[in-house]
């Protein structure tokens, strides 16, 4: 594999994080911070991502992001206000980066069409409108093809044995994430090196900046090195530090500082023709500094690109040999892995599952005790399973942030389409959940923010005449509860207008008009396709093809999505989805000779029905007395077709369920087998869609068990409850 193409690869993946970085800073001031920490932070993200692209000479990249970066120092140095029209331009600009980035990692050369624009909008901001860009400074290909010419070099002086090195960081070396301590582990495989620190001048502690630079260092450096190598270590820093290479005492003046400057030799070099210097075996490979071969000049990377231009190991390896002995991993230490990998991981996993259970059937079926040294190993082996399960689960769980935080650009868009001022606020951006449900997270919040924009808040005249601020409100939150995770999509706008959605519904053909229907019942009617209260088609709305495929893909993902809406208060849309598509934690049930799986998280208890606590309301629907209280009672067999007549209320057991928004239901099964950890197989990939089935899992005995899906069972037999009602 091209070792470049992998730094490439791992450079554009830096570059994703280096974006979050920069949008939420940039959100970040918007929202009123004024740590001067989150402007550096926001111009380190942009300083990388221009650094890291002048190794790989990607000039659209490269010329748009030093734009963007003179008008963030600008600003971080007090010249430029932040203001609000001034972040609302920085967060176009951020946009605008993010294109570039993804455009050149797909190959793609064509220029942005906002890019210019912006380009000129940030030179005006930052005084500097009309500057060309060749004319400052040039971060595309450094190579030059020097003139051939016939020098009578001098005699050359003996080659130098050592040097004296003092360096001595400024502050904007720091600031523009660089580290002394890799340039002085680079200095030092250039020959055997002493390095003495200064620090006389550190203040006391109550007197001390963290950003400012105290440190010093002489380093007595004695080898093959020429002053010319010396100085290529700190090129990088150039500017931002103070450097003095002079040749130890009774040695001859250096190539580059002397009156016998090496011009043959140096021509070599840039041509090429010069051997490189090769390190010694006992070293650690070269370090990522210079990820090109040596004829060529690359632009100085402003943050030190060891993780762009070598792999982890190589890092570890150098940092360790530089340390005198092997690396130990430092807390909050991440690695790189393949996500196939721990996909593979995930199925044997689940493989281990399956068989862990087919062992354990095996072994009841043989009639050992439970006090047997077999089935006590076997519990064991149970409990590791789960663990082991839970820390591969552990691997794949990511913060939902990575979904979040492409949200407040859509919300700008979609605000200067309809002229609605909005605020975007999220909550509980570090909530985890697997990785397979984030993936397919990003359409349905889409489709639902631009609907609570677009459809939620009103106009900002309207909002005025009802009291409100002009700038509507959406909120995005996410949190755990009872093994699921929830979100939920709000907004501060007019709330949903039953009486138009009802006529639209009738309207289009939707129900029939005597139709008699719930406030809930009505606000659902937005999920049903076709359906649209838009009065135009426009580019954001109006061709009814949104909330029914939000529906259909929380569905998918095995779960299920609620509205509540208060009339000129707003609209809240809520999703609760499982945390996993893997595994899940079930109660196995058997009904009419088949065997099925019900969720625990939906289970509140079980309980043995009693005669007199059920009651017929007309046909076969029923109801079952519950402390107090009447809640459905449903026959699962005859919900599935299992059966066509209902099963005595005292021949079965009930599992009282509950659902989102606290809605309960008793489902009738025949018996209950047990509770066990089961593999969740899609039903829909493998077979077909089937209304009441949520998916399939392999049981001990290698037979094929349905999961229920609770839900669509329950609002099946609640229609058909109403209608005997």
């Amino acid at each position: 594999m091209d070792p470049l193409a992998a730094i490439r690869e791992t450079f554009f993946q830096e570059c994703e994080e280096q974006l979050a970085e920069l949008e939420s800073g940039l959100l970040a001031m918007e929202g009123g911070d004024q740590d001067p920490e989150t402007i550096n932070a926001v111009f380190r993200a942009v300083h990388s991502i221009k650094g890291g692209a002048g190794a790989f000479s990607l000039e659209a990249l490269i010329r748009f992001a030093h734009v963007f970066e003179t008008a963030l120092d600008e600003m971080r140095s007090g010249r430029l206000a932040a203001s609000s029209d001034v972040l609302k331009s920085m967060l176009r600009a951020a946009d605008v980066l993010a294109d570039l980035v993804r455009a050149a990692h797909r190959g793609d050369e064509a220029e942005h069409p906002l890019a210019a624009t912006l380009a000129e909008e940030l030179r005006t901001m930052s005084g500097a409108a009309g500057v060309d860009d060749e004319s400052e400074e040039d971060w595309g290909d450094f190579e030059f093809q020097p003139m051939a010419a016939a020098v009578d070099a001098p005699e050359a002086p003996p080659a130098p044995t050592g040097f004296l090195v003092k360096f001595k960081p400024r502050t904007d070396l720091y600031a523009k994430a660089n580290e002394a301590a890799l340039l002085l582990r680079e200095l030092t495989r250039l020959g055997v090196a002493e390095v003495e620190l200064d620090a006389h001048d550190v203040p006391p502690l109550s007197e001390l900046d963290p950003e400012a630079a105290y440190l010093s260092w002489t380093i007595t450096l004695t080898g093959d090195a020429d002053e010319i190598s010396i100085r290529e270590v700190f090129e990088f820093v150039d500017g931002d530090c103070e450097l003095d290479v002079t040749p130890l005492a009774g040695e001859s003046a250096s190539p580059a500082g002397g009156d016998a400057f090496d011009l043959s030799a140096l021509l070599a070099r840039v041509q090429g023709d010069a051997p490189a210097e090769a390190a010694p075996e006992a070293e650690a490979p070269p370090a990522a500094f210079d990820p090109i071969p040596e004829p060529v000049a690359t632009a100085p990377v402003a943050k030190p690109p060891a993780p762009i231009a070598a792999p982890p190991a190589a890092n570890e390896a150098a940092e360790g040999q530089a340390a005198g002995g092997p690396r130990k991993t430092e807390a909050g230490a991440t690695i790189r892995v393949d996500l196939d990998r721990v996909d593979r991981l995930i199925d044997l996993v689940g493989e281990l599952v399956i068989n862990q259970a087919v062992l354990a059937q095996r072994v009841m079926e043989a009639g050992l005790a439970r006090a047997s040294a077999v089935a006590m190993g076997l519990d064991e082996l149970e409990q590791l399973t789960r663990e082991i399960q839970d820390s591969v689960m552990a691997i794949r769980a990511q913060p939902v942030k990575s979904v979040f935080q492409r949200m407040p650009r859509l919300v700008r868009e979609v605000a200067a389409m309809t002229g609605k001022p909005v605020r975007l606020v999220t909550e509980g951006e570090g909530t985890e959940v697997d990785k397979t449900v984030i993936e397919r997270l990003a359409d349905p919040l889409t489709h639902m923010i631009r609907n609570a924009i677009d459809h939620g808040l009103e106009s900002p005249e309207k909002r005025a005449a009802a009291g409100k601020p002009a700038e509507g409100v959406v909120r995005l939150s996410a949190a755990h509860r009872s093994g699921r995770i929830v979100i939920e999509v709000s907004d501060d706008g007019g709330g949903i207008n039953r009486e138009r959605v009802k006529g639209i519904a009738i309207e289009k053909g939707l129900i029939s008009a005597e139709a008699t229907l719930s406030d809930e019942e009505i606000d659902n009617l937005i999920f049903m396709p076709g359906f649209s209260t838009a009065a135009e088609v426009s580019d954001i709305s109006g061709r009814g093809v949104g909330m029914d495929v939000v529906r259909r893909s929380i569905q998918a993902l095995g779960g299920r999505i609620t509205i509540s809406s208060k009339p000129g208060k707003g609209s809240t849309f809520t999703m609760s989805l499982p945390l996993t598509l893997a595994v899940l934690d079930g109660m196995v049930v058997s009904v009419q000779g088949q065997t099925l799986v019900a969720p625990i998280t939906a289970i509140v208890e079980t309980l043995q029905p009693k005669a007199a606590d059920v009651h017929s309301l007309g046909g076969h629907a029923r109801v079952i007395s519950i402390r107090g209280g009447f809640v459905p009672l449903i026959d699962v067999g005859m919900a599935l077709g299992y059966r066509r007549e209902p099963l005595p209320a005292t021949q079965g057991v009930a599992l009282l369920i509950e659902g989102e928004g606290g809605a309960r239901a008793a489902l009738l099964c025949d018996a209950i087998q047990g509770q066990r950890q089961v593999v969740i197989k899609s039903l829909e990939a493998n077979y077909r869609q089937v209304p009441g089935v949520a998916a399939a899992t392999i049981l001990g005995d290698g037979r094929v068990a349905l999961i229920l899906d609770i839900d669509t069972i329950v609002a099946v037999s609640r229609g058909e409850m109403r209608k005997a009602g």
